[in-house]
């Protein structure tokens, strides 16, 4: 039997060999397991070495975490169970970062030391290639990797069983369970051991899970429990739908759904509605609040439906079809879309309008090119609540005396005692031709100062912030840089596009715009690189960065920009060793240039 495994091993290490050596694609093997095949080949595509391990490292990973909470008792019960044994107990994040680790035999922790299996270094995937912890993580199940179907070699000594474990509210991997050994020493019992413990973790997590989370949790396995529709539930972090909803909405009609009831509920705590989806299907929605511990705390939506038959010609105005062309703005992300019809009906109604939203979101901007799309030769003129020095003159003039066709006050919320009093005051006198849209903060719409003020404009539609759609980037940056380009003569890179995207944009579209108006000051025509944009834009910093930090890791990107990515010259000009530069590196998440 011995040798018969010996044979194996060493036919295992040919395959592998092969395998590295082979410049085809049409390499196939029939000594190896298809789902390690499948991990060698994402390695090799992402250039993963072999002959080395070199680990991103992160400095304070979270040990005060959910996760840690729930996983310690069980890795300690079963840590007990192993006493001795030289098998060790790894816990990771969802990206692989190691967290704990526990090892109950000398020999085989100074062996995981030489690999940097030890807190803090990072065995995804695509850093180490294929393993336990990484392709577990990589397919989303448990996975075993023994001796010679590691990627690395310094790795053919261990084997490796892994489990990811999922959050038992969301569903998402939070992190994932390994457990390591000799070779020698490897059997399936290591594979059950890795995934009972995820799946008691998972458990435990329960206990452990934020209170709002678990109150929109059980409200939908409620509504699940009641109906035979569709249910979606969510918050600002969270997500969830039955199989019904999967089945029947594509992603575009989820987006709308949630923008729908998100801004349904904020008036009242129940709603019915019939909405048309861009697919064409239509669903007559039931949507709720559901409370946390107290009537102050909203935890969620939940959201029932059941697509119904659209109304037969003649039954009244159907809701707008997507997409929708505004002269001066661009975007169709379903939630973009949906707030734009909103806005565009409530035009076409004549009803005065509220805009909520983040600062830089383009409030102003919808309002005007909705205007312009429906009346391209009529008036639209802006006032600042804030700015203006002789407000009531101002207002007078836009309303009462001469009054234009469409009126855009922005910072409208910014206003108090006379002055709003005054603005009241003149809206009451204003002619009715006028169309009057208001700008307010996210955080002021609901203020109890300006209920007299919000009862002159029957409608409220919230402007989503750009992380909400900012798959509208691929048209919003060349409508900017058109701008900014002098005629068409700039375009923006997928490198770049793709640093821009992954962007979180607290400044919504004002900041997308000033950050291309710098771009275009370092090039103003042809093509925007990566090296283009500013430093924060080339990282992948995992927490905030201290001033002389930020220092540090500009300067870095700015060194490795001027040396075309080579790290040698770039460590030469910044006065450091290599090995420190490798570190800071991977300490900012650094997107190095490619050469």
């Amino acid at each position: 039997m011995q040798d018969a495994a010996t044979a194996d091993e060493r036919r295992l290490a040919t395959t592998r060999e092969r395998f590295l050596t082979s410049t085809t694609e049409a390499f196939a093997a029939d000594q190896v397991r298809k789902s390690i095949l499948d991990s060698w080949w994402r390695s090799r595509r992402l250039r993963v070495p072999a002959d080395k391990i070199v680990l991103p490292y992160v400095r304070d990973p979270d040990l005060d975490s959910p996760l840690i909470r729930a996983a310690t008792p069980v890795l300690e019960r079963l840590g007990d169970q192993l006493d001795g044994q030289p098998i060790s107990l790894i816990l990771t994040d969802p990206t692989g970062v190691v967290l704990t680790q526990r090892t109950g035999d000398a020999d085989l922790h100074r062996k995981l030391e030489r690999v940097e299996l030890v807190p803090g270094f990072s065995y995804g995937e695509q850093f180490v290639g294929t393993n336990g912890i990484g392709t577990a993580l990589e397919e989303g199940r448990p996975t075993h990797v023994f001796g010679h179907e590691h990627y690395a070699e310094n790795l053919e000594s261990l084997a490796c069983a892994g489990a990811p474990i999922q959050h038992p509210v969301t569903g998402k991997t939070v992190g994932a369970v390994d457990l390591t050994c000799w070779s020698r020493d490897a059997g399936r019992l290591l594979v059950a051991l890795a995934q009972s413990a995820a799946e008691q973790i998972s458990q435990t997590l329960l206990t452990h899970s934020n209170p709002r989370e678990l109150a929109l949790f059980q409200a939908y396995l409620r509504a699940c429990r009641r109906t035979n529709g569709i249910v979606l539930a969510f918050n600002d972090g969270l997500v969830m739908m039955n199989d019904h909803a999967r089945q029947l909405l594509d992603p575009a009609d989820q987006s709308v759904l949630i923008g729908h009831a998100t801004q349904a509920v904020l008036e009242r705590r129940t709603c019915t509605a019939d909405v048309s989806l861009p697919t064409g299907s239509k669903l007559r929605s039931q949507c709720r609040k559901v409370f946390g511990q107290t009537r102050n705390e909203v935890a969620g939506v939940v959201l029932c439906g059941k697509l119904i038959d659209s109304e037969p010609e003649g039954a009244g105005v159907p809701e707008p079809r997507l997409p929708m062309f505004l002269p001066g703005a661009v975007g169709s992300a379903p939630l973009w879309l949906r707030c734009a019809h909103d806005v565009d009906a409530a035009y076409h109604a004549g009803e005065w309008l509220v805009l909520g939203g983040d600062p830089g979101v383009g409030k102003t901007t919808l309002a005007r090119c909705v205007h312009q799309r429906r009346h391209p030769t009529g008036r639209v003129h802006l006032l600042d609540a804030e700015a203006a020095a002789d407000w009531h003159d101002q207002l007078r003039r836009e309303l009462v005396e001469d009054p234009v066709d469409a009126l855009v006050i922005r910072h409208v919320d910014r206003l108090s005692g006379p002055a709003l009093a005054t603005t009241i005051r003149l809206l009451r006198l204003a002619s009715r031709t006028t169309w009057v849209a208001v700008t307010m903060a996210e955080n002021n719409v609901g203020r109890p100062e300006l209920a007299e003020l919000r009862g002159l404009f029957p409608r409220t539609v919230r402007v989503p912030p750009l992380r909400r759609h900012v798959e509208d980037l691929s048209e919003l940056v060349p409508l900017f840089l058109s701008r900014l380009g002098h005629g068409g003569q700039l375009t923006c890179s997928p490198a770049a596009m793709h640093l821009l995207m992954r962007f979180d944009w607290p400044g919504n579209v004002a900041e997308l715009h000033h950050v291309l108006k710098l771009a275009v000051q370092h090039r103003r025509t042809g093509t925007i690189q990566p090296g283009d944009l500013p430093a924060e834009f080339r990282t992948l910093t995992r927490r905030p960065l201290s001033r002389m930090e930020s220092m540090e890791r500009d300067a870095i990107v700015q060194g490795l920009a001027d040396s075309g990515g080579n790290k040698v010259q770039t460590a030469q000009l910044l006065g450091m060793s290599r090995a420190t530069l490798y570190r800071k590196i991977h300490e900012y998440g650094i997107v190095t240039p490619e050469r």
